[in-house]
């Protein structure tokens, strides 16, 4: 067997729909084929791509790495033969796009001009991913970066379209000198008792989800302060001691601040590409998810609490 483009297409189109049956109807196919599909690729790779759980599948560490590369391929490969325009009065493209607090953001607009310097990329922050769809539907912007958690799909019209980037786990932020600052993994059960930083509905499901989790271990938050503030301020609460939170997984922590892996990964999040479907050409779409796989792969190079739970140590 050799990989093929449609080899790579059947990868991403099970990652972005978090299930193999899902990705079957996406595709037009059977479930058994799509299966048998996936089976062979991963002899071929020699390693799994996707983990396989109740609600569906998620994707390896390695999984991660080979679909950043798949849609790398599948954006260059879709590019063959375009030119962008030339000349001194040639108008370039403008591409607006709105993004949630992801730590993917930065790279993704460093990679997407890269791949794209025929597009003029305008970026704008907007916390609530429900205000992202709304912005979409209007037609205020093109593109997005939003965010929904398994069980929780991203609602939003036929006018929209949208596909997962990357489903990862929500780790703790501590300060350094915590009671816990030892454990390899903490429980959350066992931060019933501290202060907690929690930011505010998202419109996608959080804080639910958080209080969910924290319902399930037994306890509900006593002091929670809602922080919408940048990544920065919020690790330095958190570095003197006036709280803890939950982080992404590749978030890069301060002096003094530590981020641990929680007991049975209880709370997941999942990003998204959103686009409006008359708006956004396939290739710009593939170009941007390959700079955000490209983008949150090099985070994960430099995450080491993340690298570590991956690896099992």
């Amino acid at each position: 067997m050799e990989l093929e483009l449609r080899h790579l297409r059947v990868l991403c189109a099970i990652a972005d729909a978090g299930s193999v049956g899902r990705a079957a109807a996406v595709l037009g196919h059977s479930q058994p084929a799509i299966s048998t599909q996936l089976r062979r690729i991963e002899r071929f790779l020699g390693e799994p791509l996707f983990e396989r759980r109740a609600s569906g599948v998620a994707l390896t560490e390695y999984g991660m790495e080979v679909l950043g590369q798949a849609r790398d391929v599948l954006a260059r490969a879709d590019a063959i033969g375009s030119r962008p325009q030339a000349g001194a009065g040639a108008v370039r493209q403008t591409l607006r796009l709105a993004a949630t607090n992801s730590s993917i953001l930065s790279g993704t607009v460093v990679r997407a001009r890269s791949r794209m310097p025929d597009v003029a990329l305008t970026v704008s922050s907007v916390y609530a991913s429900s205000t992202i769809v709304e912005l979409l539907e209007r037609g205020e912007v093109d593109a997005a970066i939003a965010a929904d958690y398994p069980g929780l799909t991203l609602r939003h019209s036929d006018a929209v379209a949208h596909r997962g980037i990357v489903t990862e786990p929500c780790f703790v932020a501590l300060p350094a000198r915590h009671r816990l600052r030892y454990q390899s993994e903490v429980s959350l059960a066992d931060l019933a008792q501290d202060a907690w930083f929690v930011t505010p509905d998202d419109g996608a499901g959080w804080p639910g989800v958080f209080y969910e989790a924290c319902e399930a271990a037994g306890f509900r938050p006593a002091a929670v302060h809602e922080f919408i503030g940048d990544r920065l301020q919020l690790q330095a609460m958190i570095a003197d001691g006036l709280g803890v939170s939950l982080v992404q997984a590749t978030l890069r922590p301060i002096a003094d601040v530590l981020v641990k892996p929680l007991t049975g990964t209880p709370v997941w999040c999942r990003y998204v590409l959103a686009w409006r479907r008359d708006g956004v050409a396939e290739q710009v779409v593939e170009s941007l998810f390959g700079a955000a796989t490209a983008a949150h792969h090099d985070l994960l190079s430099r995450a080491p609490h993340f690298q570590a739970w991956a690896s099992g140590t």
